[in-house]
């Protein structure tokens, strides 16, 4: 057992490194890119044709960096499930352990008390009795009492390394899981540095970005890049998914969870730049703070979306859509079924953002309307 536990640690170990030098390559690659458009853009600053293809590298590599961040993200919401799983066992166990210890100790003091009653009874000579003439129903009734107090003796006794059989195996237990528990803390370790490695890079691409979209029309422009592309992909998933009869949309209006809590930062309809409008909130919330799905539904795009970063759509029959944007990673895939409040994704800042918080929008039949209209306050 313990060598096939060794062989084991050794190989995922080994498996963690060649991950982690894939990774780091990969790091090292997009932090290259970026310091080589850095130096183009602050010789080429002044032409305009020049800044907006330094602009849509920057996204491309904007792109990259959050997708890597969400991907860091998602092992470490999953690793933080894996230890709590771990731990809950841990305490399951030393629950079962302690009920046992108590039975064990019960046990102990019955076999105690059958063995004293059984060296009190052994002063009977059994031919002594058969000698002295006693009765046959006597007799018959000594050895009835007899052979029952063997009986509870042995079963008391069988009772007992029962339990001391399931408390070792517990201790086993015990032992492989805090193995993994701490095996799970290395991974979450490691995890948590990479997605701060990540998050770095990205800042780096963000301060470059915003340098070339410092004007009011560009800023304009860009807006408006962003929401032909959202349109664009809620019409693909329109026309490519078929939504399944028994999915019912949103009728509850205003009895509906919001998919996360925090305060409204940009409310539906209000201006963002020139015409531009929003046409859905932003909730400020912190990064990593888990967003649920407000009703049931199947999920029709799970991927980055230019101005809206790792962004989630589910559908939920006649007409009815959700759509959850910024996110920090996605927890599910298109083509899953989620339930009303599962969690689908966690609070970002992807898209550019400088804030963490959550981009949500409910549209029907294509057209955004008020997530107020179904949401509660």
């Amino acid at each position: 057992m313990n060598i096939r536990f060794f062989i084991k640690a050794s190989i995922t170990a080994g498996f963690i490194m060649l991950s982690s030098n894939v990774q780091a390559s990969d790091l090292q690659q997009r932090q290259s890119d970026l310091k080589s458009l850095q130096s183009q853009i602050s010789k080429q600053q002044s032409a305009l044709k020049d800044t907006n293809k330094q602009r849509e590298k920057l996204i491309s590599l904007l792109k990259q960096d959050e997708k890597a961040i969400a991907s860091a993200a998602k092992k470490v919401n999953q690793t933080k499930l894996a230890l709590a799983k771990t731990d809950k066992k841990l305490t399951e166990l030393k629950q079962r352990q302690d009920e046992l210890n108590t039975l064990k100790q019960t046990q102990q003091e019955t076999l105690s008390n059958q063995l004293a009653s059984a060296y009190l009874a052994g002063n009977h000579d059994y031919s002594k009795m058969l000698l002295n003439q006693q009765s046959p129903a006597t007799i018959e009734r000594l050895l009835a009492y007899y052979q029952y107090l063997n009986n509870a003796r042995m079963e008391s006794i069988n009772e007992l390394q029962q339990t001391m059989s399931e408390l070792d195996e517990i201790q086993e237990k015990q032992v492989i899981e805090r193995s993994e528990l701490n095996k799970l803390i290395l991974t979450q370790q490691q995890h948590s540095k990479r997605l701060n490695l990540e998050q770095v890079q990205r800042q780096n691409t963000l301060t470059q970005l915003q340098r070339t979209v410092n004007s009011r029309g560009a800023k304009l422009e860009q807006l408006q890049i962003e929401e032909a592309s959202l349109k664009r992909i809620v019409e693909q998933a329109i026309l490519a998914n078929n939504s399944s009869p028994s999915m019912e949309g949103l009728k509850s209006r205003n009895k509906l969870k919001w998919p996360t809590k925090g305060r409204i930062r940009f409310g539906f309809g209000s201006r963002r730049s020139g015409q531009v409008k929003w046409k859905g909130v932003t909730l400020a919330a912190p990064e990593g703070q888990q967003v649920s799905a407000i009703a049931p539904g199947k999920v029709i795009y799970a991927d980055w979306l230019r101005g809206f970063g790792m962004v989630l759509v589910v559908d939920h029959g006649k007409g009815y859509m959700s759509l959850y944007g910024h996110a920090q990673t996605l927890l599910k895939n298109a083509g899953d079924t989620v339930n009303k409040g599962e969690t689908i994704a966690l609070v970002g800042r992807s898209g550019g953002q400088t804030e963490a918080g959550l981009y949500f929008e409910v549209r029907h039949k294509g057209q955004a309307v008020d997530p107020a209209r179904y949401c509660k306050r």
